[in-house]
């Protein structure tokens, strides 16, 4: 009787033990290459390259972070974010992430998912009512800007705009139809937006056509936008104070805002462009002066979902480790696992992507999914689902290699995509068991 006595405790003791290693490894720790099941020699490979990228001047600096199996196994800084003054980039400095804002927005909206505010097939008129009449463009004037219209086949839900299945179109990005239409109605891609309120503007494109009939194909769009408002109209909260209070704040997210902070206003990363050249020249605006860079730092209550957020890579990293341990971090719970499952798995059936090299891979709700057929083209895994932001962020997470990664620059030239694929490479023959 006394040997179950001593066992039963000792049973207990090692029950509590592993469960807090497990609690633990959901939570970021730096931790040496082979923590991580990588092999430092040849992270070395991965260092040299990217120190050849600045060298060679393909890039003025970039922020790398590796972490698997809950070690942060690389995290560095490369290069200048002044090469005048030869400042170097600080690896925690503040990114724009632009489109990286969408995986945050779909965090919300799954959220209140979850506390049952709407089904994921409501049509978004229920809470949108200029959304109730659609149409689907059939011919365009380009002289003039005049349109014909067909009537859509079914209203677009909120599983559509999820999926980039709803027939919106992109101002800015998108074609020569939807640009015009846009511009003629003022409706912009949110980012830098004042002296407007973003139900106004939602209201606006609501009455305004689809690019094609809803759930007739895969076309990036401005659903996050129209979901960003929606989280807002379900919450009874500015998109702000639910980011920061819902899911930053209880995360430990310290650096990601939609208004950066004054006092963390000389962290805010340069922006950069390469000319013909092959100079990198710092710039204060882009697309044609239109967007002033200093946006983060100009107070604003527009606040697009779909590509309002600057964050830091560390910052971004907890987000991701939150979805690759189901929902979860650091003990506290945003999401249940089959929710996440929904979010990270094929979507939209046989359609197929229009964006990118890999038209075999697929959507879930706001990332793009490595497919079984995809993943002879790379070295991700299939599963492994990802995006990016227009000014050279980008993220992956493989979950089957319990692995997330991210690559921060902020510039445009013409070795950003070259250098996005080397890098991949890199990080994957660094894997080591």
């Amino acid at each position: 009787m006394n040997r179950y006595r001593t066992t039963i405790p000792m049973l207990l003791v090692l029950f509590v033990c592993a469960t807090s290693a497990t609690a633990q490894s959901k939570v970021l720790t730096n931790g040496a290459p082979e923590s991580g099941g990588l092999s430092a020699i040849r992270l070395a490979h991965l260092d040299s390259g990217m120190t050849g990228w600045v060298k060679n001047k393909w890039t003025n600096g970039a922020v790398a972070l590796i972490a698997r199996k809950g070690k942060i196994t690389f995290y560095k800084a490369y290069g200048y974010n002044d090469s005048e003054t030869k400042t170097p980039l600080d690896k925690n400095g503040i990114f724009r992430i632009a489109s990286q804002t969408k995986a945050v927005t779909t965090v919300a909206v799954m959220m209140l998912w979850e506390e049952g505010k709407f089904s994921l097939d409501d049509p978004v008129s229920k809470f949108i009512p200029s959304f109730a009449h659609q149409q689907v463009l059939e011919k365009f004037e380009p002289k003039d800007t005049t349109y014909t219209t067909v009537p859509a086949n079914r209203l677009i839900t909120i599983r559509d705009l999820l999926t980039h299945t709803s027939g919106l179109g992109y101002p800015g990005i998108g074609t020569a139809e939807e640009k015009a239409i846009y511009a003629k109605y003022k409706i912009t891609g949110g980012v830098g937006v004042k002296g407007e309120k973003i139900s106004d503007a939602m209201n606006r494109l609501g009455t305004l056509p689809l690019f094609f009939q809803p759930g007739e194909k895969w076309k990036y769009g401005l659903g996050h936008d129209v979901l960003g408002y929606l989280v807002e109209v379900w919450s009874g909260m500015s998109l702000e104070d639910f980011f920061a209070q819902r899911i930053f704040q209880p995360l430990g997210m310290k650096d990601t805002y939609f208004n950066v902070p004054q006092e963390k206003a000389n962290r805010l990363v340069n922006f950069f462009q390469q000319d013909g050249t092959g100079a990198i020249k710092k710039q204060e605006s882009v697309f044609g002066g239109a967007l002033n860079l200093n946006y983060p730092l100009e107070k604003k209550d527009y606040f697009s979902g779909g590509g309002g957020l600057s964050s830091t890579i560390y910052d971004y990293a907890i987000l991701l480790q939150m979805l690759l341990n189901g929902g979860e971090y650091n003990g506290v719970r945003l999401l249940a696992r089959n929710t996440v499952r929904l979010m990270t798995m094929n979507q939209i059936g046989d359609l197929a992507l229009n964006i990118g090299e890999n038209k075999d891979n697929k959507f879930g709700f706001g990332f793009a999914i490595v497919s079984d057929s995809g993943s002879r083209l790379t070295p991700s895994q299939a599963g492994t689902y990802s995006w990016g932001g227009v000014f050279s962020t980008s993220y992956w997470v493989d979950p089957k290699e319990n692995m997330l990664v991210l690559l921060y620059e902020q510039i445009w030239g013409p070795h950003v995509v070259e250098t996005q694929k080397i890098f991949k490479a890199l990080v994957y023959q660094a894997i080591n068991d």
